[in-house]
């Protein structure tokens, strides 16, 4: 296993305002990513290095793919949806975890190992109002909410057997740590680690094939590796400042692709960080996991 600095590669031109829900979708061999506030869904292929975009009707913060192959199922500031791109771009509406307030949108999701969804909302024009909520999307199509008084809901993180889950609330920098019954139920609620000031704050995790918890770190320009329990393993610097998550993939699990924002930035800042709101792939010398499937 090579643990060195490993080479740092953009792939994507510096132009998304908010990239986020990078997701490895096997079956056609393509990373996917949004950028929340551009509206958009963008897929590339790192063997053709081949690229695809679609515009969106309205804030997109994650794509995850259905069990049966049929399609997705899609995270929009209105709701959950299900998500159809080929042969043409194809949106039903499932539900809410937030009736009746159309300023507070899903941000950040993930599938557990079970089929069930757990996606987090947040208020997206004051993230300081605790408004997000930590929801529940069941095989069934039942939505429930399991958690409220969140500011920012982000990156889920579940361990491979679905015994526990992260969740954070980036508004705190804290990340909390949950148990996961096989029903669905949260339990044991504490704090995991605590960050804030340089570290920057935590945004979008995901795990490795050896069940360590890789965060990005939004106003830190990295993201770090931890073991289960929270002790930090490594850091690796990013050409950004803004980085909000990443995902494992390619056809051995073993490239990286981070995602960052250039929103709110300003000149000097974009003058020192010309890559901000770029895509990075990288090789950290570890392997991810398929992505946990809705169904």
């Amino acid at each position: 296993m090579d643990l060195s600095t490993p080479a740092i590669r953009s792939v994507w031109p510096a132009e998304l305002q908010l990239g986020e829900g990078p997701l490895w979708h096997a079956a056609s061999q393509r990373f996917f990513f949004v950028d929340i506030h551009g509206r958009a869904l963008h897929a590339w292929n790192p063997e053709t290095l081949a690229s695809e975009s679609w515009a969106m009707p309205e804030r997109i913060g994650w794509l995850i793919p259905r069990t049966d192959g049929d399609g997705f199922i899609a995270g929009l500031q209105s709701g959950f949806v299900r998500l159809w791109l080929e042969p043409e771009l194809r949106i039903e509406p499932i539900g809410t975890p937030h009736p009746g307030e159309p300023l507070v949108r899903l941000n950040d999701a993930k599938a557990d190992c079970h089929g069930r969804i757990w996606a987090g909302s947040m208020r997206n024009d004051e993230p300081g109002l605790r408004q997000g909520r930590l929801a529940q999307l069941a095989p069934s199509g039942e939505i429930s909410v399991v958690e409220s008084g969140i500011y920012i809901a982000n990156g889920p993180a579940i361990a491979h057997d679905g015994s526990w889950m992260l969740h954070t609330d980036s508004f705190l920098d804290t990340v909390y740590r949950y148990d996961l019954s096989p029903q669905g139920v949260l339990s044991g609620k504490t704090v995991w680690n605590k960050f804030g000031g340089e570290e920057g704050t935590p945004d979008g995790m995901t795990l490795d094939r050896d069940g360590n918890v890789w965060v990005a770190f939004w106003g830190g320009s990295c993201i770090r590796q931890f073991a289960p329990q929270g002790t930090l393993l490594r850091t690796i610097a990013l050409p950004a400042t803004q980085i909000t998550s990443m995902a494992f993939g390619g056809k051995n699990l073993d490239q990286l692709l981070v995602t960052s924002a250039r929103v709110g930035l300003d000149d000097a800042t974009l003058e020192r960080y010309p890559l901000a709101g770029s895509i990075f792939v990288l090789e950290p010398g570890v392997q991810g996991m398929l992505p946990c499937t809705f169904g």
